[in-house]
């Protein structure tokens, strides 16, 4: 792969320069409401697989495919089911994407040989002008090295991108800060693939009944030989370099925790834990010199604590941090995704305190 002069287009400059290199099937990074996107061509089968190369992403990772406000999805999907139509109606633009039976102008670079694909309609002024401007869908994963956490902002896409991609745009923080909702919408029941902020309480006010694949909840993801049917179902995603543990318990028990593992370490230490986790280890002594603390926000606003998470991730590489301890939320509204997150970043490591484990 040869290396680019990556271009930054910032705030407010033209983008018809990023929209021609889509077209001609070369990569972008650009900004949505969740993630940064790294885009190419979803109907040019070499335009998508250099965006595997340039993540160094397993090939049988499916890719979602963004479009645009006004953009006849007949032309790229076999059927629309009633259902996803209610949930176009009520969630797009926004963080919610659903699989459809795809027809032959989408590779199968792109669906990772699936016949089905991802669509999105992303929420943001800047992804929803490039793309229109493009006028092609765009296949785009988030735009990080595979396995680091995602990017929120358009340092974190340099970090990851520099010198492999011609063009990263611009558009400021991601205002969700997770990935899209992911929901399987080609069987008699909608199944979330993947949780995000449109949660299954939401979709289940618009449709009825919605199921969520086992996989999310478990620590890692589906086994080797089963392949993925969204992003984010098979591998390790979102690590910082340290060995991370989620701990589940009471409040109590694991500020106990906490307070002796950090006693008994002389490791450069990272915390991930809520602010009412925080009040409780440290109620009024300062952080210790040998901790990093990243503190995600309050219970009462999950959102927030979402969209902090991938930011922190990745602080915690910048302090080099060892070993980090994160507090694990519950399976219900916006935290069963910042839980499916954490999993993954932790590879699936949680300490039952409750069951003295």
């Amino acid at each position: 792969m040869k290396p680019y002069d990556t271009k930054v287009i910032r705030p407010g400059q033209s983008l018809e320069e990023a929209a021609r290199l889509l077209r001609e099937g070369q990569l972008v990074s650009f900004p949505t409401e969740t993630v940064y996107g790294l885009g190419a061509n979803a109907l040019i089968e070499d335009a998508v697989r250099a965006i595997f190369a340039a993540k160094g992403r397993p090939a049988d990772n499916p890719l979602i495919v963004h479009i645009w406000p006004g953009y006849d999805l007949d032309q790229i999907v076999e059927e629309i089911p009633d259902s996803a139509k209610k949930l176009m109606e009520a969630f797009w633009p926004g963080p919610l994407t659903m699989s459809f039976r795809k027809k032959d102008c989408i590779p199968d670079a792109t669906t990772a040989g699936l016949d089905t694909v991802g669509i999105r309609m992303p929420d943001h002024p800047v992804a929803q002008s490039l793309l229109r401007m493009s006028g092609v869908p765009v296949a785009a994963p988030s735009a990080n090295s595979s396995g680091r956490p995602s990017p929120t902002t358009a340092q974190h896409v340099w970090e990851d991108m520099k010198g492999k991609i011609p063009c990263i745009v611009d558009g400021g923080d991601c205002k969700v800060g997770l990935e899209s909702t992911f929901v399987d919408m080609t069987g008699p029941v909608p199944m979330i693939l993947r949780p995000g902020a449109i949660t299954r309480e939401m979709l289940e006010e618009v449709v009825g009944r919605v199921d969520v694949e086992p996989s999310v909840a478990k620590g890692l993801a589906i086994s080797d030989e089963e392949k993925p049917r969204s992003p984010g179902m098979k591998y390790r995603h979102y690590a910082p370099k340290g060995q991370m543990l989620l701990l589940d318990g009471t409040m109590e028990q694991k500020a106990a925790w906490i307070r002796k593992a950090l006693e008994e370490s002389d490791e450069k230490t990272g915390l991930l834990i809520s602010t009412e986790l925080k009040d409780m280890i440290f109620p009024s002594e300062p952080v210790p010199e040998a901790v990093h603390l990243e503190e995600l926000g309050s219970h009462q606003d999950p959102e927030e604590m979402a969209h902090r998470l991938f930011g922190a991730l990745r602080r915690f590489d910048e302090y080099r941090c060892t070993r980090i301890y994160g507090e694990a939320f519950s399976d219900t509204g916006v935290e069963m995704a910042l839980m499916n997150r954490m999993r993954r970043a932790a590879a699936g490591q949680i300490l039952h305190l409750q069951k003295g484990i």
